[in-house]
């Protein structure tokens, strides 16, 4: 017996139902079902890899690649064969905004955060972020698709929230970190780049860091967090953007990456 077929999870419908030619009022059509559709907004217009494009869709990357083939050989024929396009149907769900890999700026969200809208931060507050992945630190802070967010105030973790980076990478987190307010990162692996980025941005750096992001925070807050100050990524792959590097992802696996959980 076949496996029926995971329903694909869309951020909202399409605003248009259809394109046609200039100038050809009726003519051959060819329909480009809603899920192709949001595998070509994510990966073409988002500009997310097929593995972060199959977190939002809650499909497998293979099932991504194979929607992407097919969508795209339909754009083509449309385009070259003069074809009108539409877009209907496919087997798909709305998402409501509760997964954690939501879309951006489309559930309902404005900011594009993750489960909850990032509050301002106290005035006496210190804010620190953590790369987050199931609950532990991530080891490649440009390859962060969350960070956790904690509020400490007179020693005390305040508040909690999460927000997702959509996509941003190596060069646009430093930014994305000094937009929520954040004074302090705790994560594992980092690259040259993004440690200036960070320090020209003011923002404290713990790295090097491995194990329970919640542990960490507490920690750090207690004085007694184990860190790498001279912590930097080795990997040469094509994953750094910006940073000369080329291949797989710093501390995903032990190659280049020693001591601490982060990369030297």
């Amino acid at each position: 017996m076949a496996r029926p077929r995971r329903c694909r999870r869309v951020c909202a419908e399409p605003d248009y139902g259809s394109f046609r030619p200039d100038g050809i009022p009726g003519g051959e059509s060819i329909t480009l079902t809603v899920d192709e559709y949001e595998v070509i907004r994510l990966i073409d217009l988002e500009k997310l890899t097929h593995e972060q494009c199959a977190k939002r869709m809650d499909i497998s990357r293979t099932t991504v690649t194979e929607i992407y083939e097919s969508a795209r050989e339909k754009i083509a024929d449309s385009i070259v064969n003069g074809k009108i396009l539409l877009i209907s149907g496919g087997d798909y769900r709305l998402c409501d905004g509760s997964a954690i890999h939501f879309c951006r700026k489309r559930c309902g969200r404005p900011d594009g955060l993750n489960t909850q809208s990032i509050s301002m931060k106290g005035e006496n507050a210190m804010r620190i972020a953590v790369t987050f992945e199931n609950g532990n630190v991530f080891q490649h802070f440009g390859h962060t698709e969350q960070f956790k967010i904690y509020d400490v105030e007179n020693g005390q973790i305040v508040k909690e929230q999460v927000a997702d980076t959509n996509g941003s990478g190596h060069g646009a987190l430093a930014g994305f970190l000094t937009g929520l307010g954040v004074d302090t990162l705790i994560c594992g692996g980092i690259g040259m780049g993004a440690k200036n980025a960070l320090a020209e941005a003011g923002i404290q750096l713990y790295g090097g860091v491995t194990g329970d992001a919640d542990e960490a925070v507490k920690a750090l807050v207690d004085g007694k967090l184990a860190y790498n100050p001279d912590v930097q990524c080795s990997h040469h792959g094509e994953g750094h953007h910006g940073e000369g590097h080329h291949g797989g992802h710093c501390g995903e696996d032990k190659h280049g990456c020693h001591g601490n959980g982060g990369c030297h």
